[in-house]
C-alpha cells in the first residue's frame, strides 16, 4: 500500500491469536489494547485498557475519534480462567461479554457524525452451539451453549453481537465461530488433554511436569466416545482469515457476515485424535464416573480442565464451513492452509515458528 497505512485497532493484542496475526499486518499502523503489552518486538502503539470495567467503553470512544482506525478486531476474551488468573466468574463476564458490548458501543458513538470505523470482527466459538449437535450445523443453528462458562459467555456476547450489528453506523461487523484452536503455539484445555499436561496450579501438577508425566488421555466406556467427531482450526489459518478480511477493499453494504471456521478436509474421530497425540488412553466405567475424576483432578489442582466442560468432552460437535469456502473463493486454500488432521498434529510439534508475511494479508 502506498502513502499513509491505514490505522487498525486490535483489542486483545497481547493473547496467542494477537501475536499469530501481528506479522500479517505489516501494511498497517497497528494500535493494540490489552491488560498487558504483548511480548513481540512488533511495531505498534500500545494502550493499557480493561474492558472488564465500565468506564473503558468511554476511554475506548476517545481512542477510537483519536486513532480513527478503519477496523477494530476485538479479540480479547477470557478462555482459561486459571491461565489468565481470572477465577471470578462475575469478573470473567465483565470482559467477556460486557466487554464487547462496551466495544461495540465505543465504536457506534465514534461513528455518530463520522464514519470511521468501517468494520468490526469478532471471533465467536463453535461452543456458542453447545454439545452433543445433530449434524454439522450451518450459521443458522440455534445457540445452545450450556454448563461451561466460557461457551455460554461466547454465546451470550454471539448475541450481543447480532444485536447490536444493526446499531454500528455504517460499519460491516463479521463474526466468526472457530472451532478449536490447534498449534504448536496453542494452550487451551482440550489440546492440553491429548497432550496429557498435568497444567493445573497445585503442587501435585508442578511435581508431575518436573518427572516429565504424561497423563493418560481419559473416556468413558463405550465405542460411541471413542467415534464421536470433531474438528480444529490452526490459529495461523484463523489469523490470516482475520487479516484476509481487513484486506478486503470492495465497497461493502452494512451487514452482519457470520461464518463457521474449520480446518480443511474430514472431522477426526476422538480415537484418531489419541492416536495423533501418541496418547495413552484410559477408560473409565461410566460418563458419571469421568465426571468424578474430572472433578477431583481440577479440585487437586492437577488439571486446567474445568468440570462443566464434560458435554464437550463426550459428545460430537461438528460444523458445516461451505459458507466460509464461497467467502474465500479462490483464496480458500492460501487462507486455511491446514486441513483439520495438519492443524491437530501440528499442536504436538516442538518449535513454535511466527508466520511469515501472506499475500492474504494485503
Amino acid at each position: 500500500m502506498g502513502g499513509v497505512k491505514p490505522t487498525i485497532l486490535l483489542t486483545g493484542v497481547a493473547g496467542n491469536l494477537g501475536l499469530r496475526l501481528l506479522p500479517l499486518l505489516a501494511d498497517y499502523h497497528v494500535v493494540g489494547v490489552d491488560l498487558n503489552p504483548p511480548a513481540t518486538d512488533q511495531s505498534l502503539r500500545f494502550e493499557r485498557l480493561d474492558l472488564g470495567l465500565e468506564a473503558s467503553c468511554r476511554e475506548l470512544f476517545l481512542l477510537l475519534k483519536e486513532a480513527r482506525p478503519s477496523a477494530v478486531l476485538h479479540l480479547a476474551f477470557v478462555i482459561d480462567p486459571l491461565r489468565t488468573g481470572v477465577l471470578d466468574l462475575n469478573r470473567m463476564w465483565q470482559i467477556n461479554v460486557a466487554g464487547t458490548a462496551r466495544v461495540m458501543e465505543a465504536i457506534t458513538e465514534a461513528n455518530r457524525d463520522d464514519s470511521i470505523v468501517q468494520k468490526f470482527v469478532f471471533p465467536s466459538s463453535v461452543s456458542a452451539y453447545g454439545s452433543d449437535l445433530p449434524e454439522p450445523v450451518t450459521e443458522d443453528f440455534p445457540l445452545a451453549a450450556h454448563t461451561l462458562p466460557y461457551a455460554i459467555h461466547k454465546r451470550e456476547a454471539d448475541q450481543v453481537v447480532q444485536q447490536r450489528a444493526p446499531a454500528l453506523r455504517g460499519c460491516s461487523v463479521y463474526m466468526l465461530r472457530p472451532h478449536i484452536f490447534t498449534g504448536a503455539s496453542v494452550q487451551n484445555y482440550l489440546i492440553g488433554a491429548f497432550r496429557g499436561a498435568p497444567n493445573g496450579r497445585g503442587k501435585w501438577a508442578a511435581s508431575l511436569r518436573a518427572k516429565g508425566t504424561r497423563l493418560p488421555c481419559m473416556l468413558p466406556y463405550g465405542r460411541r466416545y471413542l467415534e464421536n467427531k470433531i474438528q480444529f482450526v490452526h490459529v495461523d489459518d484463523v489469523a490470516r482469515l482475520l487479516a484476509y478480511i481487513v484486506g478486503q477493499t470492495e465497497p461493502e453494504a452494512q451487514r452482519l457476515t457470520v461464518l463457521n471456521v474449520a480446518g480443511r478436509g474430514e472431522a477426526l474421530t476422538f480415537a484418531r485424535c489419541i492416536e495423533i497425540a501418541g496418547g495413552k488412553l484410559m477408560r473409565v466405567p461410566s460418563k458419571w464416573a469421568f465426571a468424578l475424576v474430572l472433578r477431583f483432578l481440577w479440585k487437586a489442582g492437577v488439571s486446567a480442565i474445568p468440570p462443566e466442560a464434560l458435554p464437550y468432552m463426550t459428545s460430537e460437535y461438528t460444523m458445516n464451513t461451505e459458507r466460509l469456502r464461497r467467502f474465500l473463493g479462490d483464496d480458500y486454500e492460501n487462507v486455511i492452509r491446514y486441513t483439520i488432521a495438519d492443524a491437530f498434529a501440528d499442536s504436538f510439534a516442538t518449535t513454535t515458528p511466527i508466520p511469515a508475511q501472506s499475500a492474504a494479508a494485503r
